[in-house]
């Protein structure tokens, strides 16, 4: 039978997820300046947990590893669910979270399994598949940061995947040179072939140029599509996690411009959203205003089994932990989770946090 960790273990095990947020999520953190203090410990759980997941993947080395590292990851899911987490604190945090916040078990499944795909170095043939990928690694954060907000209706989470999956894109569109140094190619398949690149070849010696920028202004085109699609979302987020939320939006949304500033070229650049217009950024998240049309839209197909899964995980189903393991209040946005998931440690790895 599980044993209920002491209140001190708790107290550990929080600061343990907020440090992993002040080492390299400044971007999360300057969207997190909106917010009370109250409302961050379940972000940082989750948070905690799927970096904790991708970096366990990604240090893996060899293809063997990277595999046998997910199987892994996968009995820590089942465990957190069973209510036995492994003795870490990220996986005691996250076990918190689900079991507080009814977080019905296919949506860190969805994510695993996004990191799986990574695991056998998978490339999408079209924009539809790469989606599917967005959706397990990026829809999958964004709806359970809703659910840990108390918002559940599909329409809003759907929303919540569309940001998700617009932030994972950007990503993607930004990282395209690391990705490639790293053996890793998500552009579309047959955008590339549209643009006369061959695949392999760029793999083999990344440079950027016309073509490749073509492409680039392509995915960027998509994600601003979808977070035009997102923003009827944040109107029906909590109050107090809106200015957060929109912030979020409008800082990745940013690092799209600034891959356009930069030419289209991520391979040789790496786009970055300075200080001063972060601070400027969060401002006009702030700043009160009316709530766009479009939250009924339906969501995108490869989303859709994630707001079912939720659909089917009604609250009442939440199993609940001690009462001083009920992690307080709502959440911010994943904003830097989903970068982190796509970013390697600063100066110590390949890519270098913002």
């Amino acid at each position: 039978m599980p044993v209920s960790p002491s209140e001190p273990r708790l107290s550990d095990d929080r600061a343990a997820c907020a440090a992993s947020i002040r080492a390299g999520s400044k971007s999360f953190f300057a969207a997190g300046l909106l917010l009370p203090a109250a409302v961050r410990a379940p972000a940082h759980g989750l948070y905690a947990f799927c970096r904790l997941s991708d970096d366990l993947v990604d240090e893996a080395g060899t293809r063997t590893g990277r595999i046998a590292a997910v199987a892994r990851l996968e009995r820590r899911v089942a465990r957190a669910y069973a209510g036995d987490p492994a003795d870490a604190s990220a996986d005691r945090a996250f076990a918190a979270v689900v079991a507080a916040h009814a977080i019905p078990e296919a949506l860190p499944r969805a994510l695993i399994e996004g990191l799986a795909w990574d695991a056998h170095g998978r490339r999408y043939a079209t924009l539809a598949e790469l989606h599917a990928y967005a959706a397990r690694v990026a829809g999958s954060v964004g709806a359970m940061m809703a659910l840990v907000m108390g918002v559940r209706d599909p329409d809003a989470l759907a929303r919540a995947c569309d940001l998700g999956a617009a932030m994972q894109l950007t990503n993607i569109a930004r990282d395209v040179g690391e990705d490639a140094r790293m053996g890793r190619l998500y552009l579309p398949l047959d955008w590339l072939a549209e643009a006369g690149i061959d695949p392999d070849a760029f793999l083999a010696d990344p440079r950027p140029g016309p073509a490749l920028a073509g492409v680039v202004d392509r995915l960027l085109a998509e994600a601003d599509r979808l977070y035009a699609r997102a923003e009827p979302g944040i109107a029906r987020l909590p109050a107090r996690c809106r200015p957060a939320i929109r912030a979020a939006a409008l800082i990745y949304a940013e690092i799209g411009r600034a891959v356009t500033a930069n030419g289209g070229d991520s391979v040789t650049r790496r786009a970055r959203v300075g200080t001063a217009r972060k601070l400027a950024l969060l401002a006009r998240a702030a700043a009160p205003r009316a709530a766009p049309r479009g939250l009924a839209l339906p969501p995108l197909p490869q989303t859709a089994f994630l707001i079912e899964a939720v659909s089917g995980y009604p609250p009442r189903a939440a199993r609940r932990l001690p009462s001083w393991w009920d992690l307080t209040g709502r959440v911010v946005h994943v904003l830097d989770l989903i970068e982190r998931l796509r970013e390697r440690e600063a100066f110590g790895r390949t890519g270098v946090a913002p």
